[in-house]
């Protein structure tokens, strides 16, 4: 009986690890400035709401390039961009800005919870959060850690997917090589 608890404590622990390493390790430069493509696939539909009820369908930016950034309240990399990706969402861009969460999922608060906490975080009033409830969305774009970004071209392919910090430069710079 010992054994089995020392044995559930120590996979308790590595999985405790592992969730903290696939939030934090940024990939260099030179990796994450490339992201992997999707070979001209379209970008999956979803259909989310938004911290005031509000429903979001990718459709509804049909013509329209798009920038989604995967994230959650425990990743440190995620928080500490919080403020990078305000800026972002609130300049004039040639594409639209969007970030999600997935309550209730990976670890991550429940929509109330999540709620409740994002109105303390500061210096965020132009990021649009959609919720991603359980995680399907999540599941669907192949987010293996956070935080991710997701870059949708005017066609609606989905065009480039980068794992770890990204700075708005290198977000804009990537758009401009994306119909």
């Amino acid at each position: 009986m010992i054994l089995i608890k020392t044995l559930l404590k120590i996979l308790f622990v590595l999985l405790i690890a592992f969730g903290l390493c696939s939030c934090s390790v940024a990939e260099p430069a030179a990796t994450a400035s490339s992201g992997q493509t999707n070979d001209g696939k379209m970008a999956p539909s979803f259909e989310v709401v938004d911290l005031q009820g509000k429903t979001h369908r990718l459709s509804d930016y049909a013509g329209q390039k798009v920038y989604m950034k995967f994230w959650a309240s425990w990743c440190s990399i995620c928080l500490a961009g919080m403020e990078e990706l305000n800026t972002l969402a609130g300049e004039d861009t040639d594409f639209v800005v969007l970030s999600v969460v997935s309550p209730s999922s990976n670890a991550e608060k429940s929509s109330g919870s999540f709620a409740n906490w994002f109105t303390g975080v500061e210096n965020t009033s132009n990021i649009e959060v959609l919720l991603d409830e359980g995680g399907p969305v999540f599941e669907q774009y192949g987010i293996i850690g956070y935080p991710t970004s997701i870059y949708i071209g005017s066609d609606g392919v989905l065009a480039k997917r980068q794992q770890g910090h990204i700075s708005n430069e290198q977000i804009k710079e990537a758009f401009k090589s994306i119909q």
